[in-house]
């Protein structure tokens, strides 16, 4: 990947060090380079942007907002929200909750951790919820629930397929056994959903963690999942103080949770559009004129 730092305009720069020298780092300017979490090596910000948020080295799929996933997925100029005046409150009266929710919103440009709406996929028309991490990590609270299950409800009213990306560390612990609820409610929906045969597409991304899992995320009809998504209820840590054992080192992993069969497909996201317009075209979904 060092040649690709000769052909932009602007450089890192490095120090007079021996270049064995553990200390050593290199000065890359703000805003234009970017580190692999996972391999550590060096990106143009750009390339990455541009190569849907993936690194060319590793394939490590960095976290992407809502309305990124929104320019990815579906056709331009297609997708109309809907319940964005569904907020969260402090239903509990949670110290601080209601700063922390607006330092949030201004910070992440968000109004809460799902965007909801309609939207055409190659010309297919769907339902869709895109949970986003920006936004206290995607954590379930009332609202999110909310939006989630009117979601479902308006796709099966108007017989639509329903796609829904999940990113979560789970409940949002400031609206307690409330936000718990949202489990049994999202899945009451999808439920019905189902029961009048319509195809619900579950993306898992990373990380998918909590309530989340243990609810609308693992009952789509076929469940993707983007390459070295996390996928799972507690943490390692947890699980394995609980049981006093080591967990493999993949565990939780999508790879694992694919060969243990509780996804269906690794789907890479520069190829998950298309993979997601043929899945709905075999299943009866044809475009819309």
């Amino acid at each position: 990947m060092l040649k690709n730092l000769f052909r932009k305009q602007e450089y890192i720069t490095v120090s007079s060090k021996p270049l064995d020298d553990k200390e050593f780092t290199p000065n890359i300017p703000n805003g234009k380079w970017i580190n692999c979490k996972k391999c550590k090596s060096i990106i143009y910000l750009e390339d990455l942007e541009n190569d849907y948020h993936v690194c060319p080295t590793c394939n490590y799929h960095f976290n992407i907002s809502s309305d990124e996933r929104v320019k990815q997925i579906f056709d331009e100029g297609s997708f109309v929200p809907m319940f964005e005046e569904i907020e969260a409150t402090n239903p509990l009266d949670f110290p601080g909750y209601e700063e922390k929710l607006n330092k949030v919103k201004e910070k992440s440009n968000l109004s809460e951790g799902v965007l909801c709406g309609t939207g055409k996929i190659d010309s297919k028309k769907v339902a869709a919820a895109i949970m986003d991490s920006k936004f206290f990590m995607g954590s379930m609270g009332c609202a999110v629930g909310e939006r989630i299950t009117r979601t479902v409800e308006y796709a099966t009213a108007n017989k639509l397929p329903l796609i829904i990306f999940t990113a979560s560390g789970g409940a949002r612990m400031q609206e307690g056994i409330l936000s718990l609820m949202q489990m049994a409610k999202t899945s009451a929906a999808i439920a019905k959903h189902d029961e009048v045969g319509l195809l619900y597409v579950s993306v898992i991304t990373n990380p998918t963690t909590g309530g989340v899992t243990a609810s609308f995320a693992m009952l789509g009809d076929v469940i993707i999942a983007e390459p070295g998504a996390t996928l799972g209820f507690a943490g390692r840590r947890v699980i394995e103080n609980t049981i006093n054992q080591k967990l493999p080192d993949d565990f939780q992993s999508a790879e694992f949770m694919l060969e243990k069969g509780f996804v269906d497909d690794i789907v890479s996201r520069k190829n998950l559009k298309d993979y997601l317009s043929k899945l709905l075209r075999l299943h009866g979904i044809t475009e819309e004129k």
